[in-house]
């Protein structure tokens, strides 16, 4: 187990909550690229694969749980640029 990599995964994982309360609070996705967010996705479950083969240890719930509030974050996002402010969108 690496203290660098714990230290790594809990600041990640500082950061997605204050990304899905905003997305919550403004009912809005502005500025959120759904292929960033399913990239970042990616790499935590290949990070979380490895961990399962190779390092079995504690940080492998570190990565269960960015992947849950990343996985969190992209489903608001995909909701809300189908309904932005709550209702649905009109069509192009």
């Amino acid at each position: 187990m690496s203290i660098w990599e714990a230290g790594m995964m809990i600041c990640f994982g500082a950061s997605w909550p204050v990304s899905i309360s905003k997305a919550l609070r403004s009912k809005r996705s502005d500025g959120k690229s759904r292929l960033f967010l399913a990239i970042i996705l990616a790499g935590y479950a290949m990070g979380l694969v490895h961990k399962w083969f190779h390092d079995r240890d504690w940080v492998m719930a570190l990565y269960a749980f960015n992947g849950a509030l990343v996985a969190i974050d992209l489903a608001l996002c995909l909701h809300y640029r189908r309904h932005p402010g709550g209702r649905r969108a009109s069509a192009p």
